[in-house]
């Protein structure tokens, strides 16, 4: 993976609520077929926003308290932070068109 990182409970306070950037987190787990379908997407955005947007992903199986603390209950989910706190969000495995459009606000 290029520029995706793997958020942990170890490392989530200073890459996530410490970053000086804002946060892209794709919530999801290796048996998840939607999940599949949006990373890709997920792997583009990494390398088109790179110094713009940090980009990384927290695997829900290994990581039940994050996906517990930002109420995850479906993926993938993938939630968008700035300073620390979540600003938007996109629920499902939605068009690569719509995930940048997200990106694009959160950015703007």
């Amino acid at each position: 993976m290029s520029g995706i990182i793997e958020f942990n409970e170890t490392n989530f306070e200073n890459e996530v609520k410490k970053s000086d950037i804002p946060v892209m987190i794709d919530f999801w787990a290796a048996w998840c077929g939607p999940c599949r379908m949006i990373a890709p997407f997920v792997e583009e955005a990494s390398k088109t926003y790179d110094g713009k947007l940090k980009v990384g992903k927290i695997d829900v199986d290994n990581n039940q308290k994050i996906a517990s603390e930002f109420a995850i209950m479906s993926i993938p989910a993938v939630l968008f932070f700035k300073n620390g706190q979540v600003v938007d969000q996109v629920i499902g495995a939605v068009p690569k068109k719509a995930l940048f459009d997200k990106i694009d606000k959160v950015l703007a």
